[in-house]
C-alpha cells in the first residue's frame, strides 16, 4: 500500500445494477470522492453509456496470460476514459475485465490520472504477481505539493478497494508483512532454508529465502500441480527467483497465494504448507491455527 501507518476501519459499497453478481460492479468507499467501475469485456458494450466513464480517470485491463499463470494486466489513463476503452476493445484481445476509478466531484485532472498510472504500473512492477501489458513504465508528471497529496490520496483509497474486488497484483510482501519475529514461521528441508509470515494478503515468503534448483524439482510437479510449476518458472523469468549456490534465493519479498503454494514453489514438490512452515520452537502453522481456532 502507499499508505503507512495504523488503517481505520471503512466501508465499501458494491452495486450490482443488472442484478448480475458477474455483471456490472459499481464501487464506493466511505469518505471517498472516487466511484469504481468493475466491467466484463461481455458487458463493455452496454456499460459504455455510463456517466463514469465520461470523466478523467485511470483503468485497469484484467485477464489470463498464455505464458504464465499469473494475470496479464494493463494500466492507463484517459481524459476522459470512454474512448481509450473503447479503442483497447478493438485493438487487446487479452483483458476479461476493465476496472476504471473516476472522481464524483470531477477534480481529478489529466496530471493527476497520469501520476496514477506512474505509481500503479510501478506497484505492479514492484510486486511482480502480474504480467504487465505495457510497453514501458510512463513517467510521473510534475504536480505542485497539493496536488501530488491528493493523488497519493486517490491513490491510497483505490489500493483499499481492489483486494475487496479480487485484484491484489499490487500488494507487495514488504507491505503485508508485519515483520514481527514471533510470528515468523520457517521451512528447513531439501538443503534451503526459509523465512515467511501468514497474513491477511497471503503468505509471505521474506527476501533471501532459498528455494530448490530445478534438478531437485519433482517430476511430479509439473503433471499434478502445473500451476505451481508456471509460478516457479515465472518467478525464475522475473528475477524473483535468482540463482544462488543452494539453487535459488528470493530478491524480495513475496507475497503467495497460500503457505502450500510458497512451500511448493521452494521445495519442488507437493507439500503441505500447514505442515512444513513451523515456528523456532517446532509449532506447525497448523497447530498455530487450531489453537487461534479454539481460544
Amino acid at each position: 500500500m502507499a499508505a503507512s501507518g495504523l488503517r481505520r476501519g471503512f466501508s465499501v459499497t458494491v452495486f450490482l445494477p443488472t442484478g448480475d453478481p458477474e455483471g456490472l460492479k459499481v464501487v464506493e468507499k466511505s469518505n471517498w470522492t472516487g466511484r469504481g467501475l468493475v466491467i466484463p469485456r461481455a458487458m463493455f458494450g452496454e456499460s459504455r453509456g455510463r456517466e463514469e466513464l465520461g470523466r478523467t480517470g485511470v483503468y485497469l485491463l484484467v485477464g489470463p496470460s498464455e505464458s504464465s499463470s499469473l494475470p496479464r494486466l494493463y494500466v492507463g489513463e484517459g481524459d476522459p476514459v470512454k474512448p481509450r476503452l473503447e479503442q483497447h476493445s478493438k485493438q487487446k484481445d487479452f483483458w476479461t475485465h476493465a476496472i476504471a476509478f473516476t472522481s464524483k466531484d470531477t477534480n481529478l485532472n489529466k496530471a493527476h490520472v497520469q501520476r496514477l498510472e506512474s505509481r500503479l504500473v510501478d506497484l505492479a512492477t514492484r510486486a511482480k504477481r502480474c504480467v504487465l501489458d505495457n510497453g514501458n513504465a510512463p513517467a510521473p508528471p510534475s504536480l505542485s505539493e497539493g496536488d501530488e497529496a491528493m493523488a497519493e490520496g486517490f491513490l491510497d483509497d483505490i489500493l483499499l478497494c481492489l483486494p475487496i474486488l479480487g485484484y491484489s497484483m499490487f500488494e507487495a510482501g514488504a507491505t503485508a508483512v508485519a515483520r514481527h519475529s514471533d510470528g515468523l514461521l520457517y521451512l528447513s528441508a531439501k538443503g534451503i532454508e526459509a523465512r515467511g509470515q501468514e497474513t491477511a494478503a497471503g503468505f509471505v515468503v521474506l527476501e533471501k529465502s532459498q528455494a530448490v534448483g530445478n534438478e531437485k524439482v519433482a517430476p511430479s510437479l509439473a503433471i499434478h500441480i502445473s500451476s505451481v510449476t508456471d509460478l516457479r518458472e515465472e518467478l525464475i523469468r522475473q528475477g524473483v527467483l535468482m540463482p544462488s549456490e543452494h539453487g535459488y534465493v528470493l530478491s524480495q519479498d513475496y507475497v503467495f497465494g497460500s503457505s502450500t503454494a510458497a512451500a511448493a514453489v521452494l521445495l519442488g514438490c507437493s507439500s503441505n504448507g500447514r505442515l512444513v512452515w513451523k515456528t523456532k520452537d517446532g509449532r506447525t502453522l497448523k497447530e498455530l491455527q487450531d489453537a487461534e481456532a479454539t481460544a
